[in-house]
């Protein structure tokens, strides 16, 4: 699948305050990740510290809290990691999942899709 980045907002606990970054759209990342200063300045407490493997294959513990995202207008609240500085923002599978949202590579963009309740 080609990557490409998408505008997100990540909002306070409370929904009032949002900021946008830049995020790599990623299938294969579970969850959406933004920088800890970001997430600390909206007030975002983590909530559990967890493991996650990194495309380089290691394994490595980073703190996760939960808070707003907004992607084309759609918000929930989701599960999102706290990033060192300077790594890549990425709007992961879950996040997506949720805002009922997928991937198109071809067009490069995110699109509606219904959910399944199969």
């Amino acid at each position: 699948m080609g990557v490409f980045k998408v505008t997100i907002q990540i909002g306070d606990p409370g929904g009032e305050r949002f900021e946008s970054v830049a995020a790599l759209v990623d299938t294969g990342a579970s969850h959406t990740t933004a920088p800890a200063s970001l997430l600390n300045r909206l007030g975002v407490d983590p909530h559990a510290r967890s493991r996650f493997e990194l495309a380089d294959g290691s394994i490595q513990e980073f703190d996760v809290g939960l808070t707003w995202v907004r992607v084309d207008g759609e918000t929930t609240i989701t599960s999102i990691v706290f990033a060192p500085e300077g790594a890549e923002s990425v709007l992961g599978a879950i996040t997506m999942e949720q805002l009922l949202l997928a991937p198109d590579p071809v067009r490069r963009q995110l699109v509606p899709v219904p959910g399944l309740l199969k």
